[in-house]
């Protein structure tokens, strides 16, 4: 479907591709007091976003025929592109195989045990094995990051199948998965704007707002991240959009949960701290939140090709503006960035050549 920008002065605004999120929590079914597929897609589309990829950490599991059936059905009724990933494992216990066939021609786009990682090298293995067979991409969430992530790129090389790596947020692992890259590895990683803005210093003064995991790392490897970014290392920022009640995150801070939201936040981060930084181009940030995550799914968004769905996002990379997460389109409010001033503000999203957001 097309769409006339004709009648929208773009002076001085970037038109770009939808931003597309391979890695957001919008917690239906089982979890809808703290989001919800129509919720999480309105604030997807507030943040620039007209595609999203939702992980399977949900009760009942994604993690067969009819709870991905039941998540694509449901998501027809909002103005963005909803894909649902499967689970790895039934249940998401680390042990039996889900069907990646049945899963993959249900509309699961690609395979994770987010969440609850997969401990046993074997299981794995397996996984990588039967994923590459099926045509799908597994995403490895690793809990404890370093050591996962140089056994996840090793089983990648030994069975040359594709890995992607979740959430990076180590010095160490941005230098393993470059080690891999580097002798043909087939494996690509994101990570999300917290690992590029902020350190665990700000726990203190945030609390379990700043609770998530990974959890926040220190300077050393703020700045790994960046460079990791910056020479194509880590090949796309996701959200990793965590939604919580005020009730959950007001728990004392070891009980908890983890995660925080990101789909309002995202691209004026990523603005802020790479871009009018001057260690990103806009086209390398679009690479970035567009090309490349559609790019690893093997999905036709995050390009202006002919051909594609009219997917854009029009904003402005200069304005100024002062996160207020009262207002947020979200259910939920667990952000360490509340209160802070960002540059770079979403103007309008248009999702199959429909407005599915407009700045008030």
């Amino acid at each position: 479907m097309m769409f006339d920008i004709s009648g929208i002065d773009t002076t001085g605004l970037i038109i770009a591709p939808g931003l597309v999120d391979i890695h957001v929590h919008f917690r239906e079914p089982g979890f809808e007091y703290k989001e919800d597929i129509q919720s999480g897609s309105v604030a997807a589309a507030a943040g620039g976003f007209t595609t999203v990829c939702c992980m399977p950490n949900t009760s009942p599991v994604a993690d067969n025929e009819d709870t991905i059936k039941s998540i694509i059905e449901k998501a027809k009724a909002v103005g963005i592109n909803v894909y649902p990933i499967g689970a790895v494992t039934i249940g998401q216990k680390g042990e039996k195989l889900t069907d990646f066939g049945k899963l993959k021609k249900a509309g699961a786009v690609a395979l994770s045990d987010d969440g609850m990682p997969i401990t046993d090298d074997e299981i794995m293995r397996k996984a990588l094995i039967a994923a590459e067979k099926a045509g799908m991409l597994i995403i490895s969430h690793c809990e404890e990051e370093e050591p996962m992530v140089e056994r996840d790129v090793k089983l990648a090389a030994e069975t040359g199948a594709r890995i992607h790596i979740a959430h990076v947020s180590t010095a160490a692992a941005v230098e393993s998965i470059r080690k891999a890259k580097a002798a043909g590895v087939k494996v690509t990683a994101e990570t999300c704007p917290h690992y590029f803005s902020l350190t665990d210093e700000v726990v203190k003064q945030k609390g379990a707002n700043a609770k998530m995991s990974p959890p926040l790392r220190t300077q050393n490897d703020v700045d790994a991240i960046i460079e990791g970014l910056c020479d194509g290392t880590i090949d796309a920022i996701a959200t990793d959009h965590a939604p919580h009640s005020p009730e959950e995150k007001a728990l004392p801070f070891t009980d908890a949960p983890n995660g925080i939201i990101g789909l309002e936040t995202s691209l004026a981060l990523t603005l802020t701290y790479l871009y009018h930084t001057g260690k990103l181009t806009i086209e390398e940030i679009i690479n970035l939140m567009s090309v490349n995550p559609a790019k690893i799914l093997g999905i036709k968004n995050g390009s202006l090709e002919v051909g594609n769905a009219a997917d854009l996002v029009i904003f402005d990379p200069n304005e100024e503006w002062t996160v207020d997460s009262t207002k947020f389109k979200s259910k939920s409010r667990n952000t360490p960035f509340d209160g802070m001033k960002l540059k770079g503000k979403v103007k309008y999203t248009i999702s199959n050549g429909k407005v599915v957001y407009k700045e008030a």
